[in-house]
């Protein structure tokens, strides 16, 4: 039920906002269900392509879909995906965590600034 919950609020942020899977998937994965921030990760990233498919089918619905921006950004980000899990493989799990803190806090500060 955990993960059913996770999901519905990863989708609402998702729809909303535009995120989902690091912001709140891999948080509430790790805090509320228990997982550990490798699995977190990789099941986000699953979850999350599942997730993009219904907004962006939705949106494209009322024509809101840049369809060769969105491969302008989506094509090289398969790469970065990639490069990312690779690095994430190789980095202690300690770092992981302090380097996904971090992001986290600097996203909320330029928010609170702007």
């Amino acid at each position: 039920m955990r993960l059913v919950l996770i999901g519905v609020v990863a989708g609402f942020f998702s729809a909303l906002f535009g995120v989902g899977g690091g912001i709140v998937i891999v948080p509430l994965l790790v805090l509320v269900a228990g997982f550990e921030e490798r699995p977190a990760a990789a099941t986000s990233l699953a979850a999350i392509g599942i997730t993009a498919l219904a907004g962006t089918l939705f949106y494209a619905y009322h024509g809101r879909v840049e369809v060769v921006d969105a491969a302008l950004v989506g094509i090289p980000a398969a790469f970065g995906a990639v490069a990312g899990a690779a690095l994430q493989q190789r980095l202690p799990r300690r770092s992981i965590s302090l380097l996904f803190s971090a992001l986290l806090v600097a996203v909320a500060v330029r928010l609170l600034v702007q």
